[in-house]
């Protein structure tokens, strides 16, 4: 009986892998939430509630570039309700805008990734890295609360 408990236990976790590999909604609620912690770590530096770290600076440019390249693919037609999302329609409605924005986004952070070499060019080059989170979450994700 042990063994068909563990047996259906790793069948039920590989599909629920398989399905959220598969997931867009499960996919992109994942990558918002490695972005915005990722994007946390650099605003407490930009607004000194934590100090520089050249490291995690890196290390959080690397994980947004890496959710900018993946994003706009992960809001296909079919996703456009369901799962948990906060996207809202005008992504479909205007969708040359939002895949713009992620270009946009991608190019923005992959300078930033180039040029942040000290506290220095974070201060200058960070608050594009932002505006392009907050004028995207502006109009195209729904207000929570």
């Amino acid at each position: 009986m042990k063994r068909l408990t563990t047996v259906v236990i790793a069948l039920a976790c590989g599909i629920g892998a398989v399905w959220a590999d598969t997931d867009p909604i499960a996919q992109r609620r994942a990558l918002m939430k490695n972005d915005g912690m990722a994007a946390k770590k650099m605003f407490d530096m930009s607004k000194g509630i934590t100090p520089f770290d050249l490291a995690t600076v890196q290390a959080s440019l690397k994980t947004l570039y890496e959710g900018a390249s993946k994003s706009a693919a992960l809001f296909p037609d079919d996703s456009k309700t369901g799962g948990g999302t906060a996207a809202l329609p005008a992504i479909w409605q205007n969708k040359a805008d939002f895949d713009a924005r992620f270009a946009k986004f991608t190019k923005d952070v992959a300078a930033a990734q180039a040029g942040i070499v000290d506290e220095a060019s974070f201060k200058k080059l960070a608050p594009a890295v932002f505006q392009n989170c907050g004028a995207c979450h502006e109009l195209y994700k729904a207000k929570s609360g």
